[in-house]
C-alpha cells in the first residue's frame, strides 16, 4: 500500500510545480523512497517478473557463474506465483492510492452543500 501512495505523491508534487527542473526534484524523493525501500509496484512488476521468467528460462550457465548465483533460487518463479504476487500488489496498491492519497484529500478538503453552494 505504501508504494502506491509514495508514486502518488510524486505525481501530486509534480502538479505543484510549473519548471520542469523543479518537477523532477520533487519527483525524485517520494520514488527514491519507494524504490529505496524495496516496496512493491505493480507496473514494476509487470516488467521485473517476466524479465526473471526469461532469465530462468533462457540464461547459459556462464550467466549463473557471472552473477554468482544458484540458478535453484528461481524454483519458485513460475506463472502461477507471478500471478499470485501481481493480484496482491494491484490489490495493495489500488487501496494505498484510493484509501492514503485520495481518501485522505478527500477528508481534508471536503466542503458541505452549503460552501460548495448547492
Amino acid at each position: 500500500m505504501l508504494c502506491n501512495t509514495l508514486v502518488c505523491m510524486a505525481v501530486w508534487l509534480s502538479l505543484s510545480s510549473r519548471p520542469p527542473a523543479h518537477r523532477m526534484l520533487v519527483v525524485l524523493v517520494p520514488i527514491a523512497a519507494f524504490a529505496a525501500a524495496g516496496f512493491e509496484h505493480a507496473v514494476a512488476n509487470m516488467y521485473f517478473i517476466p524479465f526473471g521468467l526469461l532469465i530462468k528460462a533462457a540464461a547459459a550457465d556462464g550467466f549463473w557463474r557471472a552473477v554468482q548465483l544458484d540458478p535453484a533460487a528461481f524454483a519458485a518463479l513460475d506463472m502461477a506465483s507471478a500471478i499470485r504476487n501481481l493480484a496482491a500488489v494491484t490489490l495493495g496498491n489500488v487501496a494505498g492510492a484510493s484509501i492514503l492519497v485520495a481518501g485522505v484529500y478527500w477528508l481534508l478538503y471536503r466542503r458541505t452543500a452549503r460552501e460548495a453552494g448547492l
